[in-house]
């Protein structure tokens, strides 16, 4: 199959939205995961543990679900040889990097040892999954 040319990709793009984004955990997870999301970032919830699944909406309008599947291994940070590594993450900006540090604990992140830049950190959601906080100071 050959792929559109770049002059040819929007008058040949059909109506492709983005849906949700949606995070896989362990099982009994989904809720869990919607109820720390929810109070992270301040979004509704919108669809609570449902048949495995739940969901958070932003005021925007964005949503973001959860799935539970049987078997989940929560990824590895930073990679290690042989274990399920991280396949996304999510950037959060912040404007104080400790007060939201200590917020997203409280709400039940983990932070991790490593530190790879002044202005940012990375923690875990309760299923394991890595997410940084950072500040995006210019030096």
């Amino acid at each position: 199959m050959e792929l559109l040319k770049e002059s040819d990709m929007e008058k040949n793009r059909p109506n492709i939205k983005m849906g949700p984004i949606v995070m896989d955990c362990g099982m009994g997870g989904a809720k869990v995961l919607s109820e720390f999301y929810s109070r992270l970032l301040g979004w509704n919830l919108s669809h609570l543990a449902q048949n495995g699944t739940s969901a958070i909406t932003s005021p925007q309008g964005n949503v973001m679900a959860f799935q539970e599947v049987e078997g989940y291994e929560s990824p590895v940070w930073p990679w290690k040889a042989g274990k399920q590594g991280q396949m996304i993450h999510f950037d959060l900006e912040v404007e104080d990097l400790e007060e939201a540090i200590s917020y997203a604990v409280l709400c039940g992140a983990r932070l991790a040892e490593e530190i790879f830049f002044e202005d940012s950190r990375t923690l875990f959601d309760p299923a394991g999954h890595p997410f940084c906080l950072d500040t995006y100071r210019e030096d």
